[in-house]
């Protein structure tokens, strides 16, 4: 006899077994659209800003300090950003803080066209990272508004898509731009107007209503996304293996130092290794799409971020030019699978009214793993050379993985993402 729970349950898999669910909701889709123009001016942005600088200083450091620059703000204004988030409306709070970034990266057009100091380069870039930790929470509710909670895995997947697919053509647009025009003052000026775009998607959207918290400012209600996550071994062990992965793995990095000095192949080979690691993410997210659910999803991300050390240390060692796009190419693959597990944790494990404290979390540990990853690079590239630091990073990586299926032996026990095991 079937029960109204087993008949529940089989409609819940028929979604979840349609890997075009989310695209067919209107607000998902201007929320993905949007995504995918801001994505694709991030990555002409990161592409300019890493070929600028080492053009100008052909110095590690400097590029390592881009990361720097960008996630200090985070790391200090996040937890308050992610408690604003759950207080006042969160659409309102991505407009002003996407228009601190535009202007940001009007100014770094400005002190490109103009050869500006370079101190006020890292200004602007403080400006970005001051953009992104109060927009980085307050975005991360918008999608649970597009959809239902029901098919958060296809959003998850669509997302990281998107992104992936920006990846891909940003690297490749920005490297063609330069090598046509020699300078990156207009990837810069596509870069805000790719920020205005996303504007324009995000207001144009209804989506259905969140709970939002009533608690006053304290320092209690901004710890309360930390607890949470804390109290969370599933999430709390998904986001470190995602952080120190990326923070030890920092090989995007030293690209300009790849490209120029070890594989010699210029802007136009910048921008395919550039875009190698989306490629082989795309290719994962559109597979992912189309596979059934995962059935042993903690086990699959232990073996997925082991893996991405291990292309690491592949490609920190790689003189040729296929083997280290292929290795990219796998590094991104790999990362895609880590990224959709947790974005789908987040999303099902986390209450409506505490996600923006947790996305602010979150955040920390994302911008912490990118920025300081691409400055730890940085660091270890100037006292050591490129290869030892990408090397060494692919070796802790690898340990971290074994260290953390040690530390919370849930993550290796976890098997369904849609249902939190936590009930």
């Amino acid at each position: 006899m079937t029960t109204p729970e087993d008949q529940t349950s089989d409609q819940n898999l028929n979604v979840k077994r349609d890997p075009y669910a989310a695209l067919r909701y209107k607000d998902f889709r201007l929320l993905l659209v949007g995504r995918l123009v801001m994505a694709l001016g991030e990555q002409m942005l990161s592409f300019a800003i890493g070929w600028e600088l080492w053009l100008r200083t052909h110095d590690a450091l400097a590029l390592g300090l881009v990361g720097l620059a960008q996630v200090t703000p985070v790391i200090v204004f996040s937890l308050l950003a992610g408690h604003v988030a759950d207080q006042y409306d969160r659409k309102r709070i991505v407009v002003i803080a996407q228009m601190v970034q535009v202007l940001s990266v009007l100014g770094l057009a400005t002190l490109s066209f103009t050869e500006g100091p370079i101190p006020l380069i890292y200004l602007c870039l403080f400006g970005i990272g001051l953009s992104r930790a109060f927009s980085g929470p307050a975005t991360s509710t918008l999608l649970p508004q597009t959809v239902p909670p029901a098919i958060f895995t296809s959003a998850a997947t669509w997302s990281s898509s998107a992104w992936q697919l920006a990846s891909i053509a940003g690297p490749a647009i920005a490297g063609a731009l330069v090598a046509l025009l020699h300078n990156v003052t207009l990837n810069y000026v596509l870069n805000a107007v790719a920020g205005v775009t996303f504007l324009v998607m995000v207001l144009s959207m209804k989506g259905r209503p969140l709970a939002l918290s009533r608690k006053a400012a304290t320092m209690e209600s901004l710890k309360e996304g930390i607890h949470f996550i804390r109290s969370t071994k599933i999430i709390l062990s998904a986001i470190t293996l995602d952080m120190f992965a990326v923070l030890f793995g920092g090989a995007v990095a030293l690209l300009p130092i790849y490209a120029t000095d070890i594989l010699k192949v210029g802007p136009e080979g910048l921008g395919l290794m550039r875009a190698a690691p989306s490629v082989g993410a795309l290719l994962m997210a559109v597979a992912l799409a189309h596979l059934p659910p995962f059935r042993r999803a903690g086990l699959t991300l232990l073996i997925a971020v082991c893996g991405f050390g291990i292309a690491t240390i592949v490609f920190g060692l790689s003189t040729t030019f296929w083997l280290s796009l292929l290795m990219l190419s796998a590094l991104g693959a790999l990362d895609n699978i880590s990224v959709v597990i947790r974005s789908t944790l987040m999303l099902t494990w986390t209450p409506d009214e505490m996600r923006g404290r947790t996305s602010a979390v979150n955040s920390i540990f994302i911008s912490a793993s990118n920025e300081l990853g691409g400055f730890e690079s940085g660091l270890t590239a100037s006292l050591f050379g490129p290869i030892i630091s990408v090397v060494g990073g692919g070796i802790g990586t690898i340990i971290v993985v074994l260290a953390v299926a040690k530390i919370w032996p849930e993550i290796r026990r976890l098997r369904t993402l849609d249902v939190p095991e936590r009930a």
